[in-house]
């Protein structure tokens, strides 16, 4: 009985592993070229790509509540699940054959509605999973950022070989796939609740999670940009397509092996020291490429996005956790979701393509430097009231 339930376990590891792995895969294959192809092969302006690409996030704060009520409600986040997969996937193939400016901003609008819900639902199945057996969150979604990687190198490779509109069919394709496999994926999940409305009041009440929201914002909304602008980066210095890829297979890549460790090291050194060390890393990459540093060294240094995502992404998801009362946790990690994928990253995006229009690449860099040093900052003065033990009011 005890070996037919390890084996039960190890299938589902395997299974959430492949699903990460494929959902990234596809995020992986259109985001980060997206851009290059709106600026190249349909000739949109800075503040028009900045426009259409900032869509996503500020859909995904108003849209992402109502895809977890639907999931509450109908207590069946698989099939929700599955539907947005079919959808996106859908909207992302039909995405290729539109090129007029308005109807590219209705066509990101309805990818982000539908995409929206993705990763926050798979995000809870894979909680109340790896919370059932005692797991690690780190060790599957470290299959995303593998994923994502080889995606960005793939897709390169092709649009360098053919055409950049080849993100697009690559998208759609592996969503289908993402969705066959998702069916897999544990049902007792299903109890899960996203309490979004009843839970707000008491986290605002918290200032640690207050600040920890600015935080995100500042933090994550340049790290969520920089997926965005990267491409655009790497051709300013004289990189290629398949240039690019390399780059964020390199990048991507080595988020991986640290988010495998990153529990032990937040059991060491404490969970603010990791996000501080993270943010730290972040800001100096940012403020390294206002410079615009030659592609050789470039290519050197995106391995330090390890040290940087790889540490931020489950110290921070578990940071929330640690500040969330039990009953209040789903709606906690939605907030935070909203914050920093959403507010965040629209702000940073939006901001990012004007400040692209008006100068160069370097000062949109800069730009997110800034940000991120401020919220080191307010990461400081956190970790200094934790030491004090000054309690928070809930």
């Amino acid at each position: 009985m005890e070996v037919a339930l390890k084996r039960g376990e190890s299938s589902n590891k395997t299974t959430f592993q492949l699903f990460y792995f494929l959902i990234f895969f596809g995020f992986g294959s259109l985001f980060p070229l997206l851009s290059v192809y709106l600026q190249e092969d349909v000739g949109l302006s800075g503040t028009e790509i900045g426009a259409i690409m900032s869509i996503s996030p500020i859909v995904m704060i108003f849209v992402q509540p109502v895809w977890g009520m639907i999931s509450d409600y109908t207590r069946k986040p698989v099939a929700v699940l599955v539907i947005s997969l079919l959808s996106t996937a859908l909207i992302g193939f039909l995405y290729s054959s539109v090129h007029q400016y308005g109807w590219l901003l209705i066509v990101a609008a309805l990818l982000a509605f539908t995409q929206s819900a993705i990763v926050p639902i798979s995000d809870s199945i894979t909680l109340n999973y790896v919370q059932k057996i005692e797991g690690s969150y780190g060790s599957i979604r470290l299959w995303g950022s593998i994923g994502f990687a080889l995606a960005v190198l793939i897709g390169g490779w092709l649009s360098d070989r053919f055409s950049l509109v080849a993100i697009f069919y690559i998208f759609a394709f592996i969503l289908l796939l993402s969705a066959m496999l998702a069916w897999r994926l544990p049902r007792e999940s299903q109890a899960m609740k996203v309490e979004i409305g009843r839970g707000m009041v008491q986290l605002f009440r918290i200032p640690r999670f207050v600040l920890f929201l600015v935080t995100t914002f500042l933090v994550f909304g340049p790290i969520y940009a920089n997926n965005f602008y990267f491409g655009v980066f790497i051709k300013e210095i004289g990189g290629t397509l398949t240039g690019i890829g390399f780059a964020f297979l390199l990048a991507a890549g080595s988020e991986a092996p640290f988010m495998k460790i990153t529990d032990g090291l937040i059991r060491r050194y404490g969970t603010v020291a990791i996000l501080i060390f993270a943010a730290t890393i972040s800001a100096l990459r940012w403020m390294f490429y206002f410079f615009e540093p030659s592609l050789t060294l470039v290519y050197m240094t995106t391995i330090v996005q390890g040290f940087s995502v790889g540490l931020f992404i489950p110290a921070a998801l578990q940071y929330v956790r640690e500040l969330a009362p039990d009953h209040v946790r789903v709606t906690a990690v939605s907030l935070y979701s909203a914050v920093g994928n959403g507010l965040g990253s629209w702000f940073c995006t939006f901001a990012g393509g004007y400040i692209l229009d008006y100068y160069h690449i370097g000062y949109v860099y800069l730009f997110f430097s800034v940000l991120t040093f401020i919220g080191l900052v307010i990461l400081g003065t956190m970790m200094m009231k934790e030491r004090r033990n000054v309690p928070d009011v809930s």
